[in-house]
């Protein structure tokens, strides 16, 4: 007769096998989930992207990884005009930015001050990157007339700072965005392009906050769509 214990016993061992057989599959596949959640979650390091950047798909690299831009395309007048309006904004936007922090009486002017700070340091860095890569030259200071509306901010306290900072803040941007557009239309230029893009994005959101204030006036407004569609 067969022996009913040694089977018993030989199942118990298989079903035993299985059973770390699977765990250890299933172990593996725990790992790797887990992988690739960290390679993707949101406060992962390798899933953050710098908001500020080129996007250089596309271009060649040297041995040492920087873009090659020989080959990305010409830069005309009007392209190194931009990257020095762009530089030059920088240098007058952010001490402005700065001054609301401790000038403005509106919580809604510090926090579009907030903006610009936080903007223009990422596209300076952006700009004077760009203008290295490209031979353009750029200024280590502001305009004239730039300097004086800091001055102009310097002097003025709470709510009479709160309308000069919004409505020269406004009127600047809304001068630089038709600049942008002309710029990011025709460039024939990938760095510029990609520059005009970021350059975009950043100077449409600090228009946005400056609305947000509820003090742009109708004369600023006027005086930009005069600028940019002269009569």
């Amino acid at each position: 007769m067969p022996d009913h214990r040694g089977m018993t016993a030989k199942a118990k061992a298989r079903t035993v096998l299985v059973v770390v057989a699977t765990l250890a599959v299933l172990a593996v596949g725990s790992v790797l989930v887990l992988k690739a959640s960290a390679q993707t979650a949101p406060g992962s390091t390798q899933a953050q992207v710098p908001a500020y950047g080129h996007d250089m798909a596309g271009m060649q690299l040297s041995s040492a990884g920087e873009a090659n831009v020989a080959n990305a395309g010409p830069v005309t007048a009007l392209d190194k005009t931009f990257l020095v309006k762009v530089r030059q904004a920088g240098l007058w936007e952010m001490p402005a930015g700065d001054l609301a922090q401790t000038h403005a009486s509106s919580d809604a002017v510090k926090r579009a001050g907030l903006h610009l700070l936080d903007g223009h340091s990422h596209l300076d860095q952006l700009v004077r990157e760009d203008a290295k890569m490209l031979g353009v030259t750029l200024p280590d200071q502001a305009s004239a007339e730039q300097q004086g509306w800091v001055r102009q901010l310097t002097a003025a306290q709470g709510l009479e700072f709160d309308k000069l900072f919004v409505n020269l803040l406004r009127a600047s941007h809304g001068k630089i965005f038709a600049t942008i557009a002309e710029v990011r239309a025709g460039t024939q230029n990938d760095v510029i392009r990609r520059h005009a893009t970021q350059a975009n994005q950043t100077v449409l959101d600090h228009m946005n906050v400056l609305e947000d204030t509820g003090l742009v006036d109708t004369a600023t407004l006027q005086d930009v769509a005069n600028t940019v569609n002269p009569k």
